[in-house]
């Protein structure tokens, strides 16, 4: 059972400054959050390879740590058994949190809202089961990197989510993807197979296609984020 949402006397502070948060590695800042907020803190799993490397640094620091994904119902066959490999591999069962069914959306917004309407389907699926999902939590571990796209340019490894009143720590915000890959090979880690079909960001069937960066996601659209994450831009 999730942890309850721990009250705290003055929510936005924290043992670890953003600022000191720069200046640290991946592996320290991770054990630095896990430290300070356990349980009440989770790793956000979407099965990619920025999850392959934080899995590996969470685990280090505790067996028992919290990671919790969205489960769509329309991820591709390899994510999700990439998602049986991490829970076989650790030892451990991932949080699941479910938007409603796709007989409930259809019924209540038509078929295939992804493709009428990409952002209330995204909306229905993920944004509302973040919530539910964050809603019991402190704080929370991402794998955004800055140029994963412009839009996430802006990236500090760790900030306070004001809007959803918890802490954000983005470990891996100034890796490249060379030092994700590299990290992957040198742990051995488990990586989804659809990297390695021309995939360089996976969501659902339906709107990924093989392509670098995020061009694959929505692609033919002006959509680039799902909602998960706020854009933000250059760092001061």
């Amino acid at each position: 059972m999730p942890a309850p949402h721990r009250t705290m006397a003055d929510p936005t502070s924290t043992p670890i400054d953003p600022a000191s948060a720069e200046a640290m590695s991946a592996d320290e800042l991770v054990r630095a959050a896990v430290e300070a907020f356990h349980p009440s803190i989770a790793l956000a799993c979407s099965f990619q390879q920025e999850e392959a490397v934080l899995l590996d640094m969470l685990f280090a620091v505790r067996p028992d740590a919290r990671v919790f994904a969205l489960d769509t119902g329309v991820l591709f066959s390899e994510t999700y058994a990439t998602w049986r490999a991490y829970e076989e591999r650790y030892g451990i069962t991932i949080e699941a949190f479910r938007g409603p069914t796709l007989e409930e959306q259809a019924a209540a917004h038509g078929d295939a809202l992804w493709e009428h309407d990409p952002n209330g389907c995204c909306a229905l699926r993920k944004v509302e089961p973040l919530g539910r999902a964050l809603g019991a939590l402190d704080g929370w571990i991402t794998g955004l990197r800055r140029d994963q796209a412009p839009t996430r340019a802006g990236t500090p490894k760790a900030e306070y989510d004001a809007t959803r009143g918890l802490w954000k720590f983005s470990p891996l915000a100034d890796w490249t993807l060379d030092d994700v890959w590299a990290r992957i090979r040198e742990r051995d880690l488990i990586v989804n197979p659809l990297h390695e079909q021309g995939y360089a960001s996976i969501g659902c069937i339906h709107c990924t296609k093989p392509g670098a960066g995020r061009e694959g996601r929505w692609a033919g659209s002006e959509k680039t984020e799902c909602g998960l994450h706020p854009a933000g831009g250059p760092l001061a």
